[in-house]
């Protein structure tokens, strides 16, 4: 039995596809809800047990953090799709080769980022234009943060590493494990010991920290293809170029996108504390309706990077459409209880009458548009799990970044400065991108696009 046969990995180029692309997403999706749980236990511990102004310093933040995250987590997305590909194709050394470079990269670039995140905080919070009151608390939680951000870093490389050939499990393990720590933590820290929004970014990168060393630890003991080996850590500068050819668009995407939320929070921030609260509470809300079609997207990049990797080009396109009626159908289910049930899910993070009519009114008229979203995420996985990053980065940055902005420009300054049609901005971008997204998949050719030949000796 080869290091390509083990249990824990899955070969999603053969069996029945809707049953491969659950059995990835459930666990990948429980994942996502213990992660959410870092930020929803914080937003939750704060809203009950300290003031307003610290309930909006750490719900506000997302936007700046993401700018450094989004940008490794679109590099470590190249690597997952690198990986997939070669073990799709049966390769097991360029596996082993990739998984040391990925590896030594992210410690090379936790490092920078650490730095580089200290530095740019209050740069961030001026342009988001801060309120005074919100100020000292806003930049104890980022500059904490930004401290322990290596450990959030090398979670998510490892844990990609594993779902890339098929492993969703162990990552979601290591999640829960790191939730509750997360959540234990948050209390004393919190509530016993009165230590606020330092308190909870202390809390948040302990649990990380310990999500890293698990990860770390599993694929050093490993005895399959993608194992750990420090004492052969090295960068391969063919798979790096690989790694980037395909991250790094979605590197940029993602770390623009998110720069170019700063200036959205701008907009929300100019209605002050109670609908910024209110924001922070939807926010909330909202990364967990995304969940399932964040799942099934990570689903369809590893299973259109395996099959293209084998060279199965027809199954890879049935598992896209797939991946996106499930998306669809899971979404579309969640956003009733989420409509219907709307003051009350905000009154859970803060009680506060205006806060609670704020975070209800933009729940009511957001959720509805987030089928728009299923569109452009499935498209946006696929295409990156055939290696083609690229045109994702520029439908994504078109739609996210220049069109809503240049939306955000004109309703604020000639038409309605009001919030409901300021948060719309959102729901805007997701339909042109939905568009973009389905116009340049029904022509691109993903045979044209993978990064490995199939079935090559090793």
């Amino acid at each position: 039995m080869t290091a390509l046969q083990k249990k824990r990995d899955t070969d999603m180029t053969q069996g029945p596809i809707l049953r491969h692309l659950i059995a990835f997403s459930l666990p990948l999706l429980a994942g996502y809800l213990f992660q959410q749980m870092y930020n929803m236990v914080d937003t939750w511990v704060i809203g009950n047990f300290a003031s307003n102004e610290a309930f909006s310093a750490v719900g506000t933040v997302g936007s700046a953090i993401n700018v450094l995250i989004g940008f490794f987590m679109g590099l470590s997305s190249g690597a997952g799709v690198v990986i997939s590909q070669y073990y799709g194709a049966k390769k097991e050394k360029e596996v082993g080769r990739a998984v040391q470079t990925a590896m030594l990269m992210t410690l090379v670039l936790g490092v920078l980022f650490t730095f580089l995140g200290l530095v740019i905080t209050p740069f961030l919070l001026d342009m988001m234009n801060t309120p005074d009151d919100i100020l000292p608390d806003a930049y104890t939680y980022l500059s904490t943060y930004f401290s322990g951000i290596i450990g959030l870093m090398f979670y998510n490389i490892g844990s990609g590493i594993l779902r890339a050939v098929g492993d969703s499990r162990r990552p979601f393990y290591f999640l829960v494990i790191s939730a509750v720590i997360n959540t234990v933590l948050d209390l004393v820290f919190v509530v016993n010991f009165q230590m606020g929004v330092f308190g909870v970014a202390l809390a948040t990168i302990i649990a990380q920290g310990v999500s890293a060393l698990l990860v770390i630890l599993t694929l050093l003991r490993s005895r399959e293809c993608i194992r750990l080996v420090v004492k052969s850590w090295q960068f391969d500068g063919e798979i790096l170029k690989k790694i980037f050819r395909v991250g790094l668009p979605a590197a940029l995407q993602m770390a623009i996108t998110s720069f170019s939320n700063v200036f959205v929070q701008s907009y929300i921030n100019y209605f002050q504390g109670d609908c910024m609260s209110g924001w922070t509470a939807y926010s909330k809300i909202d990364q967990l309706i995304m969940m399932p079609m964040q799942a099934v997207s990570l689903a369809a990049t590893t299973f259109v990077g395996q099959n293209l990797g084998d060279g199965q080009i027809d199954r890879a396109k049935k598992g896209v459409g797939i991946s996106a009626l499930v998306a669809v159908i899971a979404t579309a289910v969640l956003i009733v209880p989420v409509m219907l049930f709307a003051p009350w899910l905000v009154t859970f993070f803060n009680a506060k009458p205006e806060v609670v009519a704020y975070g209800t009114l933009f729940l009511r008229w957001l959720s509805p548009f987030y089928i728009l979203c299923c569109i452009n995420q499935i498209y946006a996985g696929a295409l990156r799990g055939a290696g083609n990053s690229r045109a994702c980065m520029i439908i994504m940055l078109a739609s996210f970044v220049v069109f809503r902005q240049i939306y955000l420009f004109i309703m604020a300054n000639f038409i309605a400065n009001e919030i409901l049609p300021i948060a719309m901005s959102y729901p805007a971008g997701w339909l042109l991108a939905s568009l973009l997204s389905q116009l340049y998949y029904r022509r691109v050719d993903l045979n044209k696009t993978r990064l490995v030949e199939s079935k090559d000796p090793v």
